[in-house]
Formats: C-alpha cells, structure tokens, sequence
C-alpha cells in the first residue's frame, strides 16, 4: 500500500490516515507531496494521476485508489478487522462513527479559524480568536462535551478504550488546540497527552517540525521568515 500524504505540519487530513496506519502497525510506503492548489503543480500533477479529488490524502491499495479519510479508514478496517481499528462493542462503535462523520462535516470555525501548525506558537491568536469569533469557542465547546462523553463511557485512555480510528481522527484538534493554545479541562488536556505520547505520533511531529517548509497559503497568521 502507498499512503499519499501532504506537509505534516500543515494537512490535518494527511495526518489522520497516517496517524491510524502507523499506530495499528499497518505497512505501507509513505509518499509525501508538497501542498500546493496551483495549477500544474508537482502536487496537482501526481494526484491528477491517482484521484479526480485532487486531495490528499489517498491510498493506494494494488493500483485501486481510495481518498476520502472516512473511506480509508473504513477500508482499512475491513482489510485488516484484527487490528480492531473501530470499537468491538456495536454502540460503541456506531458512537465512534458518529463522532468521526461530526468532525468531518463539521466545526467549519475551528479548522478555517485555527489551521493545523505543529510547529508554531499562536497563543496570541488563539486567545484573539476566541474573544472574536464565536464559532471557534463554541467548536472547543462541543469537542470537550464529546470527548468527556466518549472517555467517561469507556473508562479511557482513549475515547473509546483502546486506540482506534476515532483518537486518529480528532488528533489534528489536538494539535490545533495546544498551537493556539485554547484552554481546555484538565482531563481533556491528560487526553491530548496521551495522544501526543504515542510513538506514531511523535513521528509525525517530530517530522512536521523538522520540514522548516514556509507555505504561505498555509500561514495566515505569520509573515515569512528571512533567509
């Protein structure tokens, strides 16, 4: 399998079905293309290749494509039903997907307010953001109500017990609440820990902030660096 993957310290999406892969053991070739939506770009040219999306990131599974995170974690949890990626209980795992498909399509505030910046500090920002937009807070709120919902339900120490595709999907927000610093309870601080503790996912940080890639589309809060 090829994982097509964008910046890890920007694409969010990216990180997700990476994050998920790596965690479970999954082997796959990591295929990094630089972000970029321009026209005939090294990274519009290659996925104009594999996906009429256009969009990272995708899996390539014997030549058969699949894009689309929800689809490629649902791919791979038939593909490999061993590793156990949703949730064994039924409820448990329908909240899962519930969760999941809440992200997806939701908390439009908080990803265009608060973009993904491993490497960055926006304390600043983020105190600004939620003083005025009132979407972004209102998003922070109903990611603590589930994530307390989920991990009171399971006991922890993820939100539904052991490791599954659900802590892989939400880890971006993660991230983006300690770049811009966005206050949270203690018990959903302790859940980001433990997230940003796993061994896969110190690799892709660690990796996101060794990348010293300026990508101004990606960077509406900071002017590029000289030199």
């Amino acid at each position: 399998m090829q994982l097509y993957i964008g910046n890890k310290n920007y694409s969010s999406w990216s990180m997700r079905a990476w994050l998920l892969m790596t965690q479970a053991g999954l082997p796959f070739e990591e295929v990094p293309l630089r972000l970029s939506s321009e026209a005939g770009s090294p990274f519009k040219r290659t996925l104009a290749q594999i996906t009429p999306a256009g969009r990272v990131p995708v899996l390539v599974d014997d030549g058969f494509a699949i894009w689309d995170t929800l689809a490629i974690a649902e791919y791979l949890a038939e593909k490999f039903p061993d590793r156990r990626l949703w949730p064994a209980d039924t409820r448990a795992r329908a909240r899962a997907r519930s969760l999941c498909a809440e992200m997806h399509g939701g908390f439009q505030a908080l990803r265009n307010h608060c973009g993904m910046n491993i490497e960055a500090d926006l304390a600043d920002v983020g105190a600004r953001l939620l003083r005025d937009e009132p979407g972004v807070a209102s998003d922070l709120a109903r990611i603590v109500e589930m994530w307390q919902q989920a991990l009171g339900g399971s006991g922890g120490p993820f939100l539904f017990g052991e490791f599954s595709i659900a802590d892989a999907y939400f880890a971006p927000v993660g991230s983006r609440i300690t770049t811009y610093a966005l206050p949270v309870p203690a018990d959903i601080g302790a859940y980001i820990t433990r997230i940003f503790a796993l061994p896969a996912t110190r690799a892709w940080c660690e990796a996101a902030r060794q990348e010293h890639d300026f990508i101004v589309e990606d960077e509406p809060y900071r002017a590029r660096p000289p030199g």
